[in-house]
């Protein structure tokens, strides 16, 4: 009869285990994306480089599957055809047309071009077709998703019907809760639902999604013109700064700022409404949850800590009306602005969107690009800017400086802890692009 011991088998299950966790307890922590750099390489300290000296190890790159047009053939028969209402500023428009076209190719439906809003509050009254190249969009889209000019004779005096799209619990699902409106009614309109999960599209979706964004909306002549203009204009090199301290801005976050000027707090107090900023402990929380718009103050010197000379040509690409601009300017003096580059008549007459589309030329194009919030203008700029090849982007931490001044940091040391904070979002391109467009490319 065999006799098994279990004890000799345990002892060494024990031994064995000890090893790993003395290993692990050893082993350089993986916290931050430099422990994937070789023994021989040492992460830059503050004050050694400038931000864009720092090498990075991944990169965002449009997908293949996207850019070499393999695509699932139109089907030769229309479901019927959807317009897209667009609301907001420009660039919350354009992100809503965007994703509108992929919902028409998910649909197999034919695109109409889209209603954007005019709204007085963005001073506007500009349609798409004063803003972007029609016939340029309709060719770049050309085997991806149809599009028309004008509506056919029996559908044209018709007003389309509009399905609701609106946020709420759960993925929507378009197929299932629009395309039995589409075949009914032949003629619908659409504002696409924020909570969709596009990753969920076939790829003939996503690559008429990608397309539209990223290679078929241009510029009209005119407003392509002007902006190349504005362009030249500024000193090379430059760095764009998309700063948001405006006083909507500000009374929508709900977040308190001691020390302000009483201009600044005024129009604040006047945009807040019924929007009353959070007090004691929320507004500790909230803070430091990063839902507080960095000040101009505060951005400078989270560039000082970055290395960013203040000798730096900057255009600042902003709303009207922003404020405590003074925190910026005092240390960085080469301060360019649309107001201070066009002539006073030229700028007087442009609506928001033409502004805004201005804004978002010189960011695509400029040598760096920082951004102290990462709304929709951000979102689209850094994803062109990585379809371009230019890589010198950053978003700007309200979370982790909220974090790092809630330590009592200051001086030096919070400077350090900026640099670093930073350092390792710029080496991994964190937020650099859309990820229904981009894929990651290790360097």
């Amino acid at each position: 009869m065999f006799v098994f011991s279990v004890k000799p088998v345990f002892s060494i299950l024990v031994a064995t285990l000890s090893l790993l966790i003395l290993f692990a307890l050893l082993s350089p922590p993986s916290s931050s994306p430099f422990s994937q750099i070789p023994l021989s390489g040492k992460p830059p300290l503050l004050g050694e480089v400038d931000i864009w000296s720092v090498r990075r190890l991944v990169e965002w790159r449009p997908c293949n599957w996207w850019l070499q047009g393999h695509q699932t053939a139109l089907p030769l028969e229309t479901n019927g055809y959807i317009r897209v209402d667009c609301y907001g500023g420009l660039n919350q428009m354009r992100r809503d047309f965007c994703d509108g076209v992929g919902i028409a190719r998910l649909l197999n439906a034919t695109l109409v071009l889209p209603k954007f809003e005019v709204a007085s509050y963005w001073n506007e009254s500009s349609g798409f077709a004063d803003v972007y190249d029609v016939d340029y969009f309709i060719e770049q889209m050309s085997g991806f998703v149809k599009v028309v000019k004008q509506l056919p004779p029996e559908i044209a005096s018709k007003e389309p019907v509009h399905v609701d799209c609106s946020k709420r619990k759960g993925q929507f699902d378009y197929i299932e809760s629009v395309l039995p409106s589409l075949l009914e009614h032949k003629y619908i309109s659409i504002t696409p639902a924020a909570s969709q999960r596009r990753d969920r599209y076939p790829l003939y979706a996503k690559a008429a999604l990608c397309q539209a964004c990223y290679k078929a909306l241009r510029l009209t002549r005119s407003l392509e013109t002007k902006a190349s203009q504005l362009l030249d204009a500024i000193p090379k090199p430059f760095m764009s700064l998309h700063l948001r301290f405006e006083p909507d801005m500000v009374a929508y976050s709900q977040c308190q700022y001691p020390g302000l000027s009483p201009t600044s707090m005024k129009a604040i107090e006047a945009a807040q409404i019924d929007r009353k900023p959070w007090t004691g402990e929320l507004a500790r929380i909230w803070r430091l949850r990063g839902k507080c718009p960095l000040t101009p103050n505060e951005t400078a010197l989270i560039l000082k800590s970055l290395s960013i000379s203040p000798t730096t040509n900057i255009y600042l690409a902003a709303g009207d009306g922003l404020m405590e601009i003074e925190g910026l300017t005092d240390v960085y003096t080469n301060i360019f602005t649309k107001a201070s580059l066009l002539s006073g008549e030229d700028f007087m007459n442009m609506h928001g969107n033409t502004k805004a589309a201005l804004d978002y030329y010189v960011s695509i194009n400029s040598d760096s690009y920082v951004a102290t919030y990462f709304g929709n203008m951000d979102k689209m700029v850094s994803a062109m800017r990585a379809f371009k090849g230019l890589y010198k982007t950053l978003f700007l931490s309200r979370k982790g400086f909220a974090e790092l001044t809630s330590k009592g940091l200051e001086g030096k040391e919070l400077m350090q802890e900026l640099w670093k904070l930073h350092r390792d979002d710029f080496v991994i391109g964190r937020g650099s692009a859309l990820p229904e467009c981009f894929c990651e490319f290790k360097l």
